[in-house]
């Protein structure tokens, strides 16, 4: 099983429940160096549907925000990966990429 301490960080450096709240994000996915979160369907810029931030070995996250295509086969773009980002600014990032607000 899966430790969820790093997920949760990350959720709540994100924002927490006003994350989820003002992004519609779903879907989520925690492991033991990472979270992964779906968002809905033609609402972040550039079709982005899906977000993974994972925790490096520098103590900084590697920002992932992808375009997931439906169908039987995985496949994906990576419309940006980020290195070296630091906790305070993953919502920064987050609007940026998606042109979502995660607060008001």
């Amino acid at each position: 099983m899966a430790d969820l301490q790093v997920a949760n960080t990350i959720l709540a450096q994100l924002g927490g429940k006003r994350f989820i709240a003002m992004t519609g994000a779903r879907d989520f996915i925690g492991g033991d160096n990472y979270l992964m979160f779906s968002l809905p369907a033609g609402f972040a810029k550039d079709g982005i549907n899906k977000i993974r931030i994972t925790l490096d070995w520098t103590d900084t996250y590697i920002f992932e925000a992808l375009k997931v295509f439906p169908g039987p086969e995985l496949k994906f773009d990576t419309i940006q990966k980020l290195d070296y980002v630091y906790a305070d600014d993953l919502e920064d990032i987050f609007t940026s990429l998606t042109g979502l607000d995660t607060h008001l």
